[in-house]
């Protein structure tokens, strides 16, 4: 019968191969390396009470979709802080990806926070704070400067922001993409009310020499369409915010 060869690697080797593997974002390997692992009983407890591991196994089952082992994982395992904010993200994006099969579509800022409701982080994963579901002023930092190099990072980019911001790809990639969208709102603002005040001049000019005395009608429909929809477009940018929702 054939027999997998035997790693004789310890417990801390293991954990450093792991945490090496995930950080370089190669999740095929490192699922491999998990698989290779010796399946005794006695090593597998070992293992199994390595955070290192614990949440190698975690990324694995998160990215292959084995969603129902990232919660056995995450739901029987008391993690520190450390792993704290990497783990939730999984969490969560695990739940909006089920939710959003279930649905048919994809969730929008209400949906998302009733699934946060329906399924509130482990106490594993947790200190008990509260969670605001914004980025820190250090990321938020971080993820201007680099959106003012390149408002469209390709995904090496978005792998390297990640890793500085401890945030994930997916995360890296809906902030700029909701970023992008509130500058365009922001363009769209300023020419509608450029063009209001541009009416507004024009009306001036026109009561100094007597002309809205003839119109009868200081108004014009286009001029009170434009404001309707700058104040539109000013309602969209000022309920904007920098949250993760």
């Amino acid at each position: 019968m054939f027999q997998l060869p035997i790693l004789n690697f310890s417990p801390q080797q293991v954990a450093g191969v792991c945490e090496t593997l995930e950080e370089s974002g190669d999740v095929e390997r490192l699922g491999r390396f998990l698989w290779s692992l010796p399946v005794a009983p006695a090593a597998c407890e070992v293992l199994n009470k390595n955070e290192s591991v614990l949440r190698a196994r975690a990324v694995v089952a998160f990215h292959t979709g084995n969603f129902r082992e990232l919660y056995h994982i995450l739901e029987n395992h008391k993690f520190t802080k450390e792993s704290h904010t990497k783990l939730q993200a999984l969490w969560l994006e695990a739940h909006y990806r089920e939710a959003e099969k279930l649905r048919g579509r994809p969730l929008g800022p209400v949906d998302k926070y009733r699934v946060r409701k329906k399924f509130p982080l482990p106490r594993t994963i947790w200190d008990g704070e509260q969670k605001t579901h914004c980025f820190k002023e250090r990321t938020r930092h971080l993820l201007r400067e680099w959106y003012l190099q390149d408002p469209y990072p390709n995904p090496s980019k978005k792998r390297e922001l990640a890793q500085a911001t401890g945030l994930t790809p997916t995360q890296v990639g809906n902030w700029f993409k909701n970023r992008r969208q509130r500058d365009r709102a922001a363009a769209a603002k300023n020419r509608l009310q450029q063009q209001v005040l541009s009416g507004g001049s024009v009306r001036s000019l026109a009561d100094e020499d007597g002309t809205v005395d003839r119109l009868g009608n200081s108004s014009s429909p286009e001029a009170s369409l434009s404001s309707k929809a700058a104040a539109s477009a000013i309602s969209i940018t000022s309920s904007d915010s920098e949250c993760d929702i």
